[in-house]
């Protein structure tokens, strides 16, 4: 049934894109220095979640896709961490923290719910 899921339709895909875009928008504060630390690993992250959405759909089982929705989820959870490092090094303010934290928290649960809802 995974091969059955268009990806371009799917809310927790877009949602993943925003994420992305919000990366690439907040990462461009940072200082110059961070370009290849956590910079590069919040949006390599970001980039991770929706991709790994599209790339599942493309599974022939629900089973291959739910492994590949648990690697979104992974990335959605490290990429959490990594914003909470930004916020606590100053590198992001606070309400830019509580924004994108909503955000990836909302994505992390219509994920949850995504895999649970498969049939395996």
């Amino acid at each position: 049934m995974g091969a059955n899921h268009n990806f371009r339709k799917m809310t927790i895909w877009k949602e993943g894109i925003e994420i992305a875009k919000d990366t690439y928008a907040t990462t461009k504060i940072f200082p110059k220095s961070e370009m290849y630390g956590l910079s590069s690993q919040m949006q390599r992250c970001s980039v991770s979640i929706p991709s790994n959405i599209a790339e599942g759909t493309a599974r022939g089982t629900d089973k291959h896709f739910k492994t590949y929705l648990e690697t979104a989820l992974g990335s959605a959870f490290e990429w959490e961490t990594q914003l909470i490092i930004a916020f606590e090094i100053d590198y992001i303010s606070e309400e830019t923290f509580k924004h994108l934290e909503n955000k990836i928290q909302r994505i992390q649960g219509m994920i949850t719910r995504f895999i649970n809802s498969l049939t395996i």
